[in-house]
């Protein structure tokens, strides 16, 4: 993922919104939105094996965004999907995985991550070895640390707030808020390392490009006794697949 933002309401009957765009070159295969082997639900990266969100039947949730640095970049560094499969397929606590993620952290280009096990939501900055606790309420994410305001996480963390936690709109709704391709100024623009034209092209909530854009929009919902998801797929020509999958937990 490129851009994510949640509502966080433990212990209410809607207790976790998560909406959210992946940014990908056109030419990256990607599998759509699938069961993998009946309990992992996600799109699937084909080549490098692991995925950018997914959710399970017994209720956990993981996302990643990778971190914006040229610099820091390893062309050589594994596939920073697979740490959200590992994940959802473990079978041992949040905690655990935590400590495990300190451990491996430096293997991979910089990355954050985003798990929910049912109960807490937590985060990890792999860049500084950080684990981050979130609190219930609004929050979001790009490619950047935890808490940085870039234009387009505010707009969307902006549209959470100003709705109540049982009603923010149907998936659609959420959808259409997804593909806001307006630019954010330059004055607030983020400095990242990269030209100021890409800077631009990449401010906006949806991304596109003649070889790179948004590829993803999704809206997960996670309710007392089931779970949707709802992701609509972008080629560089417009918009392609959308599959919705409703399921109990």
């Amino acid at each position: 993922m490129c851009l994510i933002v949640w509502n966080w309401q433990p212990n209410s009957p809607s207790p976790l919104l998560v909406i959210g765009n992946r940014d990908e070159f056109y030419a990256r295969p990607t599998q759509t939105l699938h069961w993998w082997e009946d309990d992992i639900l996600a799109g699937k990266d084909l080549k490098g094996g692991g995925t950018w969100m997914g959710v399970t039947r017994g209720g956990k949730f993981a996302a990643l965004t990778n971190y914006r640095g040229p610099d820091q970049q390893r062309d050589e560094a594994p596939s920073r999907g697979k740490l959200v499969i590992d994940f959802l397929e473990s079978s041992h606590t949040l905690e655990w995985y935590l400590e495990y993620l300190s451990s491996v952290a430096h293997s991979y280009n910089p990355f954050n991550l985003i798990l929910y096990d049912g109960i807490m939501l937590k985060g990890f900055e792999s860049r500084h070895n950080k684990r981050v606790d979130i609190e219930p309420g609004v929050g979001g994410l790009s490619n950047a640390d935890f808490n940085s305001p870039w234009p387009k996480v505010e707009i969307l963390k902006n549209y959470l707030r100003s709705k109540d936690c049982d009603d923010y709109g149907s998936d659609l709704e959420l959808l259409q808020l997804l593909s806001n391709a307006i630019q954010a100024p330059d004055h607030l623009l983020p400095k990242t390392g990269v030209p100021l034209d890409r800077e631009r092209m990449l401010s906006s909530c949806f991304v596109q490009s003649t070889d790179y854009g948004t590829r993803t929009s999704s809206v997960v919902r996670f309710r007392a006794k089931n779970i949707s998801f709802i992701e609509q797929c972008y080629e560089a020509m417009g918009s392609t697949t959308r599959t919705s999958i409703d399921f109990e937990r």
